[in-house]
């Protein structure tokens, strides 16, 4: 599934056949409930794999007041080896604790959550990842932010 991300050319409208048809506030929405997916796998010590990467919470240690330190759980997005080292990214190693399972996007939880058919949310998750692997590609800054 992985490999769908490692683009050798541009992304054409053509891949896109979802994105095309539905509105930015229905990509947003569907996008809105991953994240909530992927919120609540985080609570339950769970890492998500989307296909580009995985998110995670990895421990950290973080000082407080008169030099404390504290232990916390960070959330972070891994982008995927096979990503990095395709597009020649530079990223810092960051790995996620080995007695962490790992799951993937539960797309039918995802679809009732959004009251989207499941096909639709896997398609538009999908090709917004291609459409990043594209920006990617072409060294194009993007921005994704998740509540």
């Amino acid at each position: 599934k992985m490999q769908n991300y490692l683009l050798s050319k541009s992304v054409g409208p053509e891949e896109l056949p979802t994105l095309k048809e539905l509105s930015t506030s229905e990509i947003c929405k569907v996008w809105s409930g991953a994240s909530r997916y992927i919120h609540r796998e985080l609570l339950q010590k769970r890492a998500v794999e989307i296909g580009a990467g995985t998110f995670a919470l990895v421990p950290v240690h973080t000082t407080v007041e008169a030099g404390k330190v504290l232990p916390v759980e960070r959330p972070v997005f891994i982008l995927s080896k096979p990503l990095r080292t395709f597009y020649n990214l530079e990223c810092d190693e960051i790995k996620i604790p080995d007695e962490t399972p790992i799951v993937h996007l539960d797309f039918e939880e995802i679809a009732a959550d959004t009251h989207f058919r499941r096909e639709i949310v896997e398609q538009c998750i999908h090709e917004t990842l291609l459409c990043f692997a594209g920006a990617l590609r072409e060294n194009k800054e993007v921005e994704f932010s998740f509540k």
